[in-house]
C-alpha cells in the first residue's frame, strides 16, 4: 500500500443548531461546504484540477442535504466541472468514513488526490428527517428480530451496566467544557477555523457557538434526565416501552438508570470540515508538504440495542492493523455523543484520561453529525503539531451498533 498523506484540514466554526438562532443557520449546507472547499484551495494555493474526487459525509440526506450534497457543493464553489463528488452515510461516523474511503483510493494507487470531509446543517435539516427517527427504516420484519431503542436510552443502558453514576457523567461533561474553554482561550483551534460569510460576503462567525464556559457541576445537576420519558413511552404491540425492549436484551441491568441530560450529551450544531489527502507524488506535483500520514483505519460492529460500545473494538482493530498498542497512541479523540461513550471506551481499552479529548469534545463543542468525524481528525492533527506529539487515534460510536477508527501519525 502506498503512503497516504494528509496535506491540510480546515473547518467552519460549529454554529448553534437552531433555525434563526445560530450564526450559520442562514447558510445553505451546500454553500457551507463550498466555503470550506474554497478556503482550503485558497490557503494551499491548490490547483483544483488535481483533485480527483470530493467524498463527503452527511447523515440526514434529504431536502437541502439531498441530491448529493458533495457534487452540488463542488459546483456551488465554482470548481472545475471535472471534479466529481460523492456523499457517504455511516451515521455519526460519516465524516471519518469519507476520509477513510479517500485514504483507500490513495493507498491503493487508484487516486492521487482526494478531498474528504463532512457537512451537517442541523438547524436547516433536523436530525431524523430522513427516517422519522426510526433507525430501522420502519422495517417491521427487522423490528421483530431486533428492536432498536433511541440512542439516549442505549447510553443510559451502558451507564447502568457499567455503573457510571449521574455524578460520573456530569463530571466528565464539566471537564469537556473546561478543556474546550482553555483551548479557545489559547487559540488552539485558530489554525483550522475560518470566517464563514453570508451570500453578500458579510462575516457571520469564526467562533464555535456551543461551548458554555460558565458551566458548573451544580448547573449540570439541575438538568433533568433527557431520555426518561422516552424510556417510558409505550411503543410495542403489547404496550412495551423502550426501556422494556432494552431490558429484554439486557435483563441483568434490572432497570435503566437515566443519567444523561442535555448537559452531558453532545450539542446540536451546524458545521463542515474538509481534509486534503494525497499521495507523495501529488504533493511533489502540487508543491505541498504533508502534515501527517494515515497509518490505519477500521470499523467494527456491536450489539445494536446497546448500540454505542463499538469504538473500543474498532480502535483495537485499527491498532492491530497498524501493529500498535494502546500505549503507542499519544492523543485520543473519542466522540462525546454521550458522556458514557468515552468513559466506556477508556475503561474497555485502559486508556489514560489525560490523553483523551484534551481540547474538549462534542459535549462542549457540538456534534454536526456528518462532519464530526472529519473534525476529530482535523483537531487531532492540529493538537499533534501544537504539542509536538506523534500519533493520534480518532473514534466514534455509530447508530445501529457500529464503531469507526482512524490512526494518524505526524510527519
Amino acid at each position: 500500500m502506498a503512503d497516504i498523506y494528509i496535506y491540510d484540514a480546515v473547518r467552519t466554526p460549529r454554529g448553534r443548531g437552531k433555525a434563526g438562532k445560530g450564526a450559520l443557520s442562514g447558510v445553505h449546507p451546500q454553500e457551507l461546504l463550498a466555503q470550506a472547499l474554497n478556503h482550503m484551495a485558497e490557503r494551499k494555493k491548490l490547483d483544483k484540477s488535481l483533485v480527483e474526487d470530493v467524498v463527503i459525509g452527511c447523515v440526514t440526506q434529504v431536502s437541502e442535504q439531498g441530491a448529493c450534497v458533495a457534487r452540488n457543493a463542488v459546483l456551488a464553489a465554482g470548481w472545475p466541472q471535472e471534479v466529481t463528488g460523492t456523499t457517504v452515510n455511516r451515521f455519526c461516523g460519516s465524516g471519518t468514513q469519507a476520509v477513510n474511503f479517500a485514504a483507500m483510493g490513495i493507498g491503493s494507487g487508484m487516486q492521487d488526490c482526494v478531498i474528504a470531509g463532512g457537512v451537517e446543517s442541523m438547524s436547516r435539516v433536523p436530525m431524523g428527517s430522513d427516517c422519522e427517527g426510526q433507525l430501522d427504516g420502519k422495517n417491521m420484519l427487522l423490528r421483530k428480530k431486533i428492536t432498536m431503542v433511541p440512542q439516549g436510552i442505549s447510553a443510559d443502558l451502558i451507564a447502568t451496566l457499567e455503573g457510571f453514576s449521574r455524578h460520573d457523567v456530569d463530571q466528565f461533561a464539566l471537564a469537556s467544557q473546561q478543556k474546550a474553554a482553555k483551548a479557545i482561550a489559547e487559540d488552539r483551534f485558530k489554525n483550522s477555523l475560518f470566517m464563514v460569510v453570508d451570500s453578500d460576503g458579510n462575516p457571520l462567525t469564526d467562533k464555535d457557538e456551543h461551548p458554555r464556559a460558565e458551566t458548573t457541576l451544580e448547573s449540570l445537576g439541575e438538568l433533568g434526565a433527557a431520555f426518561e420519558k422516552f424510556g417510558a413511552m409505550k411503543v410495542g404491540p403489547k404496550g412495551e416501552t423502550f426501556d422494556d425492549f432494552a431490558l429484554k436484551a439486557y435483563p441483568q441491568a434490572g432497570s435503566i438508570h437515566h443519567v444523561h441530560t442535555a448537559g452531558n450529551s453532545s450539542g446540536i450544531v451546524d458545521g463542515a470540515c474538509v481534509v486534503l489527502l494525497g499521495s507523495k507524488e501529488f504533493g511533489e506535483k502540487a508543491g505541498l508538504k504533508p502534515r501527517a500520514k494515515i497509518r490505519s483505519a477500521a470499523t467494527a460492529g456491536a450489539e445494536p440495542v446497546i448500540m454505542l460500545t463499538a469504538p473500543a473494538p474498532a480502535s483495537q482493530r485499527a491498532l492491530d492493523k497498524a501493529g500498535m498498542s494502546v500505549g503507542d497512541i499519544d492523543l485520543w479523540e473519542i466522540n462525546e455523543a454521550f458522556a458514557t461513550v468515552p468513559l466506556q471506551t477508556m475503561r474497555a481499552l485502559n486508556i489514560s484520561p489525560e490523553r483523551v479529548n484534551v481540547n474538549g469534545g462534542a459535549i462542549a463543542l457540538g456534534h454536526p453529525l456528518g462532519a464530526t468525524g472529519a473534525i476529530l481528525i482535523n483537531t487531532a492533527l492540529d493538537e499533534l503539531e501544537r504539542s509536538g506529539k506523534g500519533t493520534a487515534l480518532t473514534t466514534l460510536c455509530i447508530g445501529g451498533g457500529m464503531g469507526i477508527a482512524t490512526i494518524i501519525e505526524r510527519v
